[in-house]
């Protein structure tokens, strides 16, 4: 039986560019659970729980970003992620 996969869109705050101090928060959010998660600005999509994949894809505040994930643990992490987003400042 497949892994559960799930998707969910998510906006960075305004003001809040996806630099440094907020990537890194968010890869180890994101380090914390087994499914393979991914996030997507624009066109390109990198592995979630890389540092400089999530800085590479240069998100800006007010910017929607596609988390997706999949593995058991997937809808925990998303739902963890998108208020991870969400608190970034």
């Amino acid at each position: 039986m497949p892994s559960p996969s799930s998707e969910r869109l998510v906006s960075l705050p305004a003001g809040v560019d996806l630099h440094a101090r907020p990537a890194a928060q968010f890869v180890r959010t994101a380090m914390g659970f087994q499914a393979r998660i991914a996030v997507a600005a624009g066109d390109r999509e990198v592995d979630a729980k890389s540092l400089l994949s999530v800085l590479s894809l240069g998100a800006k505040g007010g910017s929607a970003l596609r988390l997706r994930a999949d593995g058991d643990d997937a809808p925990v992490a998303l739902e963890t992620l998108a208020g991870c987003v969400a608190a970034l400042q």
